[in-house]
């Protein structure tokens, strides 16, 4: 059985963005010991005629960044309280990050989480910000 928490290292790279057409870029992680990464963007209330959009971009220095090719996703401006996965495998830049374009009208952002796939060495430790347990076939009872 694959766990999450055991295989993975889950981080939340932005935290909610108040509506806005001001573009949003997560922290970057750091890929040198995981072989991919998906970007978890959970939107909030977005307006008629906003113009959103999702892309990954990457860097070999954490300073200047580069749109990583086929990337892209469009936001449709009926796409309140949708989420959108933006996964990227085997990138050729150490460092990822996830960026929200929004333009036109307003687009909240609740919040952007990073999921670390495929890591060299297991077990995998959690950010200070994370918290994660496994339970292993639970039965009924008490929470």
């Amino acid at each position: 059985m694959l766990s999450i928490v055991k295989n993975c290292v889950v981080t939340r790279v932005s935290n909610a963005v108040a509506a806005g057409t001001s573009d949003v870029n997560s922290t970057s992680v750091d890929m040198s010991l995981y072989e991919g990464v998906a970007f978890i963007v959970e939107f909030g209330a977005i307006t008629s005629t906003a113009v959103t959009s999702v892309k990954a971009q990457g860097s070999v220095d954490n300073s200047t960044w580069y749109d990583l090719e086929s990337t892209g996703m469009t936001v449709a401006d009926d796409d309140d309280n949708q989420v959108f996965v933006r996964e990227v495998l085997a990138s050729q830049y150490q460092y990822v990050r996830c960026v929200v374009d929004r333009g036109t009208a307003n687009a909240a952002i609740d919040s952007i989480v990073a999921i670390q796939t495929g890591p060299k060495f297991l077990p995998v430790t959690q950010p200070a910000t994370t918290t994660g347990d496994v339970q292993y076939a639970p039965k009924a009872g008490t929470a």
